[in-house]
């Protein structure tokens, strides 16, 4: 057997240039003999070729096995670093060069007024422009000026205009998601807010990035923060600091302090969620942002702790300022629209305080009107002068037609003099006006009378005890309160009735079967039923016997809605109040909430009957209602006396009334005894009922 043993060669042999030639070589080592000795450089330029190549060739590695066959050298590893380094590179500085920055600005002066339409189409109001005053930086103080650096870019002064980490992070999210995040330099926000738009996409980002590079070798830094101060956005409609020091302290920027400057500051992180006058959880966290701040200007040397100790009350801002123009009911109807605009689009509270938007509502003008005399006419049987159970009342009060439009709302005596919108307010106790609900559930659920046992069906001539002071009990037995009382269900006047169907308990608003019947349901389904039929999660309290006596406290928009449901043969409609949305001649979508299937159509039925005959029967506890015409309803009184509903509906239109007082220092409510001079426990109680008969029996609410 031939032996095909490999023997190397000596290293003289294979040394270039020096091979050994065999006497079968002779004739190519004669050409060889005449070949140029190559140069040492030549030499490098073949190895590194050679290197190269059996890098590139070399993979999967050859003599290796197993997982290492399929590792890369460190050599590999190097080469393909620089090899995306270098196209990297080239890329970013492929579009650095080709990024422009633009001769003009976003054009704020073009700007115009938002325009709300009443459904009709005519015009109802407007709003704006856009509120911006600029100013040289020199007038805004140096604290003012450290507080926003502190907040959003302490390097400013020292940084090339971007910021490396935003950057990473935005390599990053184009690998991920494809769009980015905040980090940017005050430089990159002023570029975006004067040229850009505010989408967070990566390409946006990109440019922003590469304009910021190029605009901080062409301007000052002083020059970037005085014009990032001038159109920055803190809320309120207001473009500049100058315009937010007016709107949130009503002064001029050079008036403000480190500790003002600092709350102004916040807002630049989102006006919507740290302006403090919105709501509690907004003033949380616009103290704990404004310490923050105060405390970051400490700490990068710009406040010292001296004068940081002197700043230990939050400055509270003043309230915001109400558009003139809004007065009377206008501005709650402005008011609604704006925030079903918020919920139900993509468009932020920034974009759409720069105006030009044309918002067509559902609000019908002659019902509006009908709806505020009627409220007018019983506001004029009240003497608050005289009587002090007639001052501090609240009314609120809507309509809401099938398929959810509202078409007309109460808010309050008139924007200007009450800001807060009492038809969307959710701190009225329903009362008794809750029990429909309870009785659609016991219909659609059944009840437990046994534990572990099956759920019984009923009807609405199911029998249930109507006395006064009956015990109220679980499947497991007697209800104990904490006190370790057997809690027993209270009648109006301590009236009792015997044996009553469920049918007649509503009719007559008869309290002890319904607080039985809510127990035997189970109030998580009452709960639920309710929530199907339109009431907010948010609108209910803790799950004790009275619960089904209307502990929950809806707003009369969502009142009215609810009652609507069953009216719809048991389909619920979510409440709109704006049905089209344009800006430039484009119609804007809207989310628009779809129409769920709350009850079957033979139990919205059977509480529609229930609650007719509350308004047709002699003995109905609604039948002051009657004259109104073929109308649907149900009459509220909270258990503790402090609220007083009437909602009640047509085949057009469902309309909930509320009537509360209110302690205007501690905002609780207070009893209603009293009222209009009757000393009764249920003084009060009527005026709901008043203001929606007269509405429902006024042409114009036809």
């Amino acid at each position: 057997m031939e032996d095909h043993t490999f023997v190397p060669r000596p290293r003289a042999e294979r040394a270039w240039g020096k091979h050994v030639l065999g006497s079968s070589d002779n004739a190519m080592g004669k050409h060889r003999k005449h070949r140029r000795k190559p140069s040492s450089q030549s030499r490098r330029m073949r190895l590194r070729r050679w290197a190269v190549a059996r890098v590139r060739l070399d993979y999967p590695r050859a003599g290796r096995r197993g997982v290492r066959r399929w590792l890369p050298t460190w050599r590999q590893i190097t080469l393909l670093f620089l090899f995306c380094l270098g196209s990297l590179t080239g890329l970013l500085s492929y579009l650095y060069l080709q990024t422009d920055i633009p001769k003009n600005l976003n054009d704020f002066a073009t700007q115009q007024d938002n325009v709300y339409y009443w459904a009709d189409g005519t015009e109802m109001a407007r709003t704006g422009p856009v509120n911006r005053q600029e100013v040289p930086l020199d007038k805004v103080p140096q604290d003012v000026q450290w507080a926003v650096l502190a907040a959003e870019n302490a390097s400013f002064y020292s940084d090339s205009g971007v910021s490396p980490s935003g950057l990473m992070r935005a390599v990053t999210r184009m690998v991920t998601g494809g769009e980015t995040q905040g980090g940017s330099t005050i430089t990159q926000q002023y570029v975006k807010n004067a040229y850009l738009n505010q989408r967070q996409t990566f390409s946006r980002k990109l440019t922003e990035m590469f304009m910021a590079i190029k605009l901080d070798d062409r301007m000052s830094k002083r020059e970037i923060l005085q014009r990032y101060l001038n159109t920055s956005w803190f809320g309120r409609g207001s473009y500049g600091i100058q315009r937010a020091a007016y709107a949130y302290y009503g002064k001029d920027v050079s008036e403000l302090n480190a500790s003002e400057g600092a709350l102004l500051a916040s807002l630049l992180k989102g006006a919507g969620t740290f302006d403090p006058t919105v709501s509690a959880k907004n003033h949380k966290r616009a103290v704990d942002r404004w310490k923050w701040v105060l405390d970051r200007m400490v700490d990068i040397g710009k406040l010292s702790r001296s004068e940081r100790a002197r700043y230990t009350s939050f400055p509270e801002p003043k309230a915001p300022p109400r558009p003139a123009g809004l007065t009377g009911q206008v501005g709650y109807l402005v008011e609604t629209a704006k925030a079903y605009v918020s919920s139900h689009t993509e468009i932020s509270d920034a974009d759409f305080d720069l105006g030009g938007y044309q918002i067509h509502t559902t609000f019908e003008k002659p019902k509006v009107q009908a709806l505020a005399k009627a409220v007018k006419k019983t506001r004029d049987t009240l003497d608050p002068e005289q009587r002090p159970e007639d001052r501090h009342v609240r009314i609120g009060a809507a309509s809401v037609a099938p398929g959810g439009a509202i078409r007309a709302l109460y808010g309050g005596p008139g924007y200007l003099e009450q800001g807060f919108n009492d038809a969307n307010a959710s701190n009225v106790p329903a009362g008794t006006s809750f029990t429909p609900f309870v009785y659609a559930a016991a219909l659609r659920d059944g009840v437990l009378l046994k534990r572990n046992g099956e759920r019984t069906p009923v009807t609405p001539s199911t029998l249930y005890d109507g006395d006064n002071k009956i015990a109220v009990h679980t499947p497991e037995g007697p209800y104990w309160d904490r006190s370790g009382k057997i809690v027993r269900a209270v009648n109006d006047g301590d009236a009792s009735y015997g044996q009553v169907s469920l049918r007649q308990a509503i009719e007559r608003s008869i309290n002890t079967p319904m607080i039985q019947l809510g127990m035997d349901v189970g109030l998580d389904r009452v709960r639920q039923a309710s929530i199907d039929a339109g009431l907010l999660p948010s609108s209910f309290g803790a799950r004790v016997p009275a619960f089904s006596l209307g502990t929950a406290t809806p707003s009369s928009i969502r009142m009215a809605s609810a009652y609507g449901t069953f009216a719809a043969e048991g389909t619920h409609y979510a409440p709109y109040s704006v049905s089209g949305l344009t800006h430039g001649g484009q119609r804007l979508a809207l989310r628009k909430d779809s129409a769920k299937r709350a009850f079957s159509p033979v139990v919205a039925a059977q509480v529609d009957e229930a609650l007719r005959g509350a308004v047709q029967s002699p003995d109905g506890a609604a039948h002051g209602a009657a004259e109104a015409g073929e109308v649907a309803g149900k009459a509220g009184t909270a258990q503790d006396g402090k609220s007083a509903w009437f909602v009640g509906y047509t085949k057009k239109l469902s309309t909930a009334v509320s009537l509360s007082r209110v302690d205007p220092k501690s905002q609780e409510l207070m009893p209603l005894k009293g009222m209009g001079g009757e000393a009764t426990e249920t003084s009060g109680d009527t005026y709901p009922l008043d203001i929606w008969k007269s509405y429902m029996t006024d042409r114009a609410a036809e």
